[in-house]
């Protein structure tokens, strides 16, 4: 995933207003009719006929102008150039929210196109650099006459004067939920993810934008890539949680050996699971500590999250999904105790189909990483139809972008999972080194159903591994809070996977969802 460390960066800085100067601090300002590009025809159909026609001609990668002059716009030299809020798209009332763009750089060279839509016209907002502070003397000569932007924020009005919404670099956007703090980015669509083959982002080269009514903003975009094009609207509702609705028309150039739909895209180092793999004193460091999944058949699943010795890619077959998403249940500031990142209110993003995507999986990608600067986490879903050259096809979905997951299950649910050395609780190093290879693992669920059980001793943890032996399995509450926790010992050779399940039930009664777990010996230490 090339440059995932410096996009994360620059995202990283521009959330937290360093790129972008905030908006209202001048008059509201909208930008001059004249200096509009002429009125062309728009709608959703013409957009999808321009994707199709585009899939049919050979890809033509976009000419970006004056690459040596843009790379030598570093993160130092972005941190100078500063958007001048009287430019703001729709600044002023009725609109909601006004649109600031961002100026191409280093990590974002390829020109990005952005229009303004009224009724059935568009107009072109030609790139000028009269928009921006650029700090660096003689930058904004040199700029003259570059032919885009590298993409867009859709601002919160006065007095928040925040940003809840971006796009920018490749088909990445992210919102940053009701908590004000970005995290995790979805993609317009992933191509050959984890793959032996290089991994494909296309691009959005155009955007077109309504003026925003109410509390929500209606854009399209057009893709376009190597392999695919595609036509886009996004119907972006500024709520609790922030609702983004997603229209995507796909068209294959070319066969696709893996198509992702609805990526996610986050970062996991280490968390309350893989404590002892980190040197860094913050407890944990995660964007998503989980991977939710509401099957066709109505089971509520949940894979913790690992940071493996090698890239792993989990397949979750499935039928008419009803949800997934890459979620950070730990909300507690004390499990972090980083108040500049402010992990504990990184948003979780879940996927809600709207309509059949019939079978396929949700693949869960997990790459090493050494560092929290590293995107390492994606998720999708990817269709079991194979996707040839000249296809068409169209999803529909919704994404919420809120502190926890949208429909929460009345099963209880995983609160925390830790693993530790096997054994009875207080053996010494040396007698727990006669025993065989293997890990203790401990799950805490809580509520559904849980919430009103007194302590008793007839839930039994239904456990099951894919290799190794399973045993002391028990479930039992703890003292003085709504959890109960379900505690088993893997004894298990070798370093290849072993995929856990527990839940637990009384009598016949499944009382919580299903806690996936992959554990590698190789990543134990």
């Amino acid at each position: 995933m090339p440059l995932r460390s410096t996009r994360r960066d620059l995202l990283k800085f521009m959330s937290a207003g360093g790129l972008l100067a905030l908006a209202g601090l001048y008059p509201a300002h909208v930008l001059a009719r004249a200096s509009l590009g002429p009125k062309r025809k728009f709608s959703m159909e013409i957009l999808r006929e321009q994707a199709r026609q585009l899939a049919a001609r050979p890809y033509v990668a976009p000419t970006i102008p004056d690459a040596q002059l843009l790379y030598t716009i570093d993160f130092d030299t972005i941190q100078k150039i500063r958007f001048k809020p009287e430019h703001a798209l729709w600044n002023e009332p009725p609109s909601a929210f006004g649109v600031q763009l961002f100026h191409p750089h280093r990590f974002a060279q390829k020109p990005v196109r952005i229009h303004l839509v009224e009724g059935d016209e568009s107009r072109e907002v030609p790139f000028s650099t009269d928009m921006f502070d650029y700090g660096t003397p003689g930058l904004a000569k040199k700029m003259a006459g570059h032919g885009g932007f590298a993409g867009f924020r859709v601002m919160d009005p006065a007095p928040a004067n925040t940003d809840w919404l971006a796009f920018q670099g490749a088909s990445y956007f992210r919102s940053c939920g009701p908590s004000g703090q970005y995290g995790l980015s979805a993609r317009g669509i992933a191509i050959d993810t984890a793959m032996p083959r290089p991994e494909e982002f296309p691009d959005f080269t155009a955007f077109y934008l309504e003026r925003p009514a109410g509390d929500r903003i209606t854009l399209y975009a057009l893709l376009d890539g190597p392999s695919l094009t595609g036509a886009y609207r996004f119907v972006c509702t500024r709520a609790n949680p922030v609702l983004t609705e997603v229209h995507a028309e796909l068209f294959a150039r070319q066969d696709i050996a893996r198509l992702g739909v609805a990526p996610l895209t986050s970062m996991f180092w280490y968390g309350e699971n893989n404590r002892r793999r980190s040197a860094d004193w913050r407890p944990e460091i995660h964007d998503s500590d989980g991977l939710a999944l509401w099957t066709g058949a109505g089971e509520r699943l949940w894979r913790v999250i690992e940071n493996p010795p090698l890239v792993m890619t989990s397949s979750f077959v499935d039928f008419n999904p009803r949800g997934f998403g890459l979620s950070q249940r730990d909300r507690n500031f004390e499990n972090y105790q980083d108040d500049g990142a402010f992990y504990d209110r990184r948003p979780s993003v879940w996927v809600q189909p709207l309509g059949d995507w019939g079978e396929g999986a949700v693949q869960l990608v997990e790459i090493p990483t050494d560092d929290e600067i590293h995107d390492n986490l994606v998720a999708y879903w990817t269709p079991k139809e194979p996707v040839r050259a000249g296809g068409a096809w169209t999803f529909d979905y919704r994404l919420y972008w809120g502190d926890d997951e949208p429909f929460i299950p009345e099963v209880g649910r995983v609160r925390h999972t830790w693993r530790g050395r096997h054994g009875i609780p207080g053996i010494t190093a040396q007698q727990a080194a006669q025993l065989a290879p293997g890990m203790k693992f401990v799950i805490d669920f809580s509520g559904g159903p849980l919430a009103g059980l007194e302590q008793r001793f007839d839930l039994t943890p239904m456990v099951t591994a894919s290799r190794g032996r399973v045993d002391n399995a028990h479930v039992l509450k703890v003292v003085s809070t709504d959890r109960w926790r379900a505690s088993f010992d893997l004894y298990v050779d070798g370093a290849e996977p072993v995929e856990l399940r527990c839940y637990v039930r009384l009598g016949d009664r499944t009382l919580t969802e299903t806690w996936l777990y992959q554990y590698i010996a190789a990543a134990s230490c």
